[in-house]
């Protein structure tokens, strides 16, 4: 039986705050492993597209960005819609942003009306207040938009003192840190209480617990984590990345048999031993690509590739560009051509 899925979409404008946008998928990301942790392979999942503002996907993004692109399988219908707040000056400049933008406020009338969980950070609520969907409903704001609000949608009721409301199809958060209140939440809707809680405990702030912690460490009552087979052969390959790829040498360093070690790395990571070898080089070649004048086939040898061409294959397959078009696009280092040596006369 496939693991459940909730897919949420993140439509962007150019005037959203995009650090809303990436945090919130870091906690959707966050809740998919705490599940996986505790539920191992049949664990529900969060999953996330980001759009632009007539609904249609974005164009995918170079490294770091690209982590925070779809996730999971083919596309399907949404559940949820996250609208975060947006870079606006002053209250008549939110107003300017929503009329700018009549396709993105059908999209989350649409959504609301297909029954979806909308979700709005800060002063997205103008957006989706301005879809004519939630009179009659209840949000959260900062206290410092409050009266310009109302006088806008005065059939919504804003709540004085409380920084985030869930109400019906509606989640409201009016500041920053309130994204982890929405993230539980929408945990809470869309897999249960026992989900939730256990994210709340990872999630939210809490001092006596971080304190308890480093005391009973300090007195040893928190053993180490246990080895593991996996982390002994993940260890090893880190440690012999250059080396000649050996299934036999691999298991022998994690102490179990060759057939073990595959079925290890296909449970828990879904791949094969010498696939995450292949991840692990190529981020080191990316490392020297960025920050050293090594040529290519220099770094191949680095990476424990001893044909260039076979190091171009898979870093292609790997990182989706060759070598030199990375190293072109990320370079931290400006080529020997560029460099100027100034002589005192």
């Amino acid at each position: 039986m496939p693991a459940l899925t909730f897919r949420i979409d993140i439509p962007l404008v150019p005037e959203s705050a995009l650090g809303n946008a990436l945090h919130f998928i870091d906690l959707l990301r966050s809740a998919n492993l705490l599940a996986r942790l505790r539920l191992g392979n049949q664990a529900p999942r969060m999953d996330w597209r980001l759009l632009d503002a007539d609904g249609r996907p974005l164009p995918a993004l170079p490294d770091p960005w690209a982590h925070y692109m779809a996730a999971g399988g083919p596309d399907g219908p949404a559940q949820a819609l996250f609208i975060p707040s947006f870079l606006a000056a002053d209250i008549p400049a939110i107003r300017q942003v929503v009329a700018r933008h009549p396709a993105l406020v059908r999209q989350i009338g649409i959504a609301v009306d297909a029954g979806q969980k909308l979700l709005t950070m800060g002063d997205g609520a103008w957006l989706a207040a301005a879809s004519g969907r939630l009179h009659g409903h209840t949000a959260s704001l900062p206290w410092f938009y409050m009266a310009g609000f109302a006088r806008d949608f005065p059939g919504i009721t804003l709540v004085p003192g409380r920084d985030w409301s869930d109400d019906g199809p509606w989640l409201s958060g009016a500041l920053p840190h309130n994204l982890v209140d929405l993230a539980i939440a929408l945990v809470r809707h869309a897999f249960g209480e026992e989900l939730a809680r256990a994210c709340a405990t990872v999630m939210a702030p809490d001092h006596q617990r971080a304190q308890a912690a480093l005391q009973a460490n300090a007195q040893q009552h928190i053993p180490a984590t246990r080895d593991s087979t996996l982390a002994r052969a993940i260890a090893w390959m880190e440690a012999h990345l250059e080396e000649p790829y050996s299934l036999e040498r691999l298991a022998q360093a994690a102490s179990v048999s060759t057939r073990t070690l595959l079925r290890h790395f296909q449970a828990e990571l879904a791949q094969s031993p010498l696939d995450y070898l292949h991840a692990l080089r190529c981020a080191r070649a990316k490392v020297m690509l960025e920050v050293t004048l090594e040529s290519v086939p220099s770094i191949a040898v680095a990476c424990g590739y001893a044909d260039p061409a076979a190091f171009r294959r898979i870093f292609v397959r790997h990182v989706g560009m060759p070598p030199a078009e990375y190293r072109k696009r990320h370079a931290l280092r400006a080529p020997r051509r560029r460099w100027r040596v100034d002589v005192a006369g």
